[in-house]
């Protein structure tokens, strides 16, 4: 306290006058109508500006939990175009779908060696499991190769082994997509028949003959194209629509009728 009493007896003089000026100042606002109004516009403004600063700190806060609430919107919304030859409404009956899809963050990424793979932030505790395809919001991604408890390991599209289904948007011309590890955004279409008519930008997409991916996730566009050796097929070079540099969020999907599928295939091999 008597530090309180000796700062004012020390500066008496200073306080004296900023206390005068705040008096006079209220007394000019009181009386005079243009002072006033320049007066209360300041404050308008200078509180709209404080509330705008705290809006965005706080709108910046609360980007993570609106995104994944996206994320999770995209999901369902994905989960109802995979599955539409089944649903009528936009209620989502999980007992009847083919196709469940969940969401992941990548936590690691690579992209310049031969045999490529991404670790992403979801495991067997979250019901990942080997075989699920692995897409993002422009197209595909990869495979799930192996899962450990948290986490599990996608063999990427841009991997040597890599060998995915594929077909000409809007035909059912349909090739294996494969990598030369020339260029970390083209891939390579390959035994598409020398008869089918080709365009530098029509569109790649997912074929009917995988029992990982759904039909017509899309892939990229062509690049350009020439004839193998044998003069029967084309090799095409399809640039990818994602970048495959920069990934993050990504979308795991389950064909819930896959391991039926590839049991039927098996005892059908096993008769001939």
């Amino acid at each position: 306290m008597q530090r309180i009493i000796n700062f004012i007896l020390r500066n008496r003089s200073s306080l004296l006058f900023l206390f005068l000026l705040a008096f006079s100042l209220l007394l000019t606002v009181q009386n005079n109508a243009l002072h006033r109004a320049r007066f209360f516009n300041s404050s308008n403004w200078l509180s709209g500006t404080v509330y705008s600063a705290s809006n965005s700190v706080t709108g910046y806060f609360g980007l993570r939990r609106e995104n994944e609430k996206l994320l999770q919107e995209n999901r369902r919304l994905r989960s109802l175009l995979f599955n539409s030859r089944k649903q009528d409404s936009m209620e989502l009956d999980t007992s009847r779908l083919d196709y469940r899809v969940m969401t992941a963050t990548i936590i690691k990424n690579s992209y310049t060696d031969a045999n490529n793979y991404i670790t992403i932030d979801k495991g067997r505790a979250d019901s990942v499991n080997q075989d699920m395809g692995v897409i993002t919001s422009r197209g595909i991604l990869g495979i799930v190769e192996m899962t450990s408890k948290n986490y599990a390991s996608v063999q990427s599209i841009l991997n040597t082994k890599s060998n995915i289904n594929a077909k000409i948007a809007g035909t059912d011309y349909f090739g294996s997509l494969t990598w030369n590890r020339k260029n970390h955004q083209l891939v390579q279409l390959e035994d598409i028949p020398r008869l089918v008519p080709l365009r530098e930008g029509d569109t790649i997409v997912t074929g009917a003959m995988s029992s990982i991916f759904p039909e017509n996730i899309p892939i990229g566009t062509i690049e350009g194209f020439s004839l193998t050796e044998s003069q029967s097929f084309y090799q095409i070079d399809v640039r990818l629509f994602n970048d495959m540099t920069n990934l993050k969020q990504v979308y795991l999907i389950r064909n819930r009728d896959r391991d039926e599928i590839l049991q039927l295939e098996s005892d059908v091999a096993n008769d001939l």
